[in-house]
């Protein structure tokens, strides 16, 4: 049977202010979707920053509802930040069964849709399937499977152009201090999944055309952002979001007209977590 998962489709930030995260994502040069409400039931709605090939989404509650009960409790006891990552597939009900014969649990298979605020004030239904690893099947976080039934609906033209030149996901970071272990246990989640390692850091590749997951120790992330607070991040999650740019100093522009003051890292310029509702987020050269 082949494994069915090809790579990541997107990330989202959990977060605690939904205005607050795009006010301050669109102030980074993001050009942001119109917000989008998901049902009474769901009880959340967020924004998305789309790429061509993935994107990357700010996601909020609303109101407490039983069926945002666990991100409810993930915020109030990790935090607000970088939580899941969402992965390509064809079909979630295929994928469900693929990975059930390759040994690799999953659950809560299902189907939604919401409305979609176009640009030009119209609207459109976005509809979607997913499917969750077990957590029996990660290190940490959440990584589930997200079927893109209308994808003209989500990656609308209007959305891909971004004032910092922003034109994909470059990388995932995360905290890990048993790497080999922990990368190994995440590789097998992508039909490419591959470890490698350098300088003390596991690289996860997820797939072509697709950003990997790197883990690190405590002290190497520290080290990678100097003077950074990572414990304002999401804890047992995902740390740092690296962003592909096609100018930097487009990108260094528009942070400069934020007010903020980057912080040079080896690869860009990264955004502290405190200006970024949990999430590091480094800007790097595509």
């Amino acid at each position: 049977m082949s494994h069915p998962v090809k790579g990541i489709d997107h990330c989202f930030a959990l977060v605690q202010d939904l205005d607050k995260a795009a006010a301050q994502y669109a102030a980074f040069g993001f050009t942001l979707s119109p917000r989008g409400l998901h049902s009474e039931a769901k009880g959340s709605a967020n924004y998305t920053i789309m790429f061509p090939d993935d994107y990357f989404e700010l996601l909020g509650l609303l109101r407490a509802t039983p069926l945002n009960a666990a991100r409810g409790k993930a915020l109030t006891e990790q935090g607000q930040g970088l939580h899941a990552i969402a992965c390509r597939i064809g079909t979630a009900e295929a994928a469900a069964t693929q990975l059930a014969e390759l040994g690799i649990g999953t659950h809560g298979l299902g189907s939604f849709e919401r409305p979609v605020p176009l640009p030009d004030g119209g609207s459109a239904m976005a509809a979607f399937s997913t499917v969750v690893f077990d957590d029996a099947e990660l290190p940490f976080g959440s990584v589930f499977m997200c079927q893109h039934k209308t994808p003209e609906t989500v990656w609308l033209p209007e959305l891909l152009t971004h004032a910092n030149t922003a034109c994909g996901l470059d990388a995932i970071l995360a905290l890990s201090e048993n790497r080999q272990a922990d990368g190994k246990r995440f590789a097998r989640l992508w039909a490419d999944g591959s470890t490698s390692e350098t300088n003390g850091r596991v690289t996860v590749n997820t797939g072509a055309n697709s950003a990997p997951l790197v883990l690190m120790s405590q002290d190497a992330m520290q080290a990678l952002y100097p003077g950074v607070d990572v414990s304002l991040t999401a804890k047992g999650a995902f740390t740092s979001l690296r962003v592909k740019v096609t100018d930097m100093n487009a990108a260094r522009q528009c942070l400069d007209d934020a007010g903020l003051a980057p912080i040079v890292t080896q690869t860009g310029l990264a955004v502290a977590p405190e200006h970024a509702s949990g999430v590091i987020v480094e800007f790097v050269p595509a």
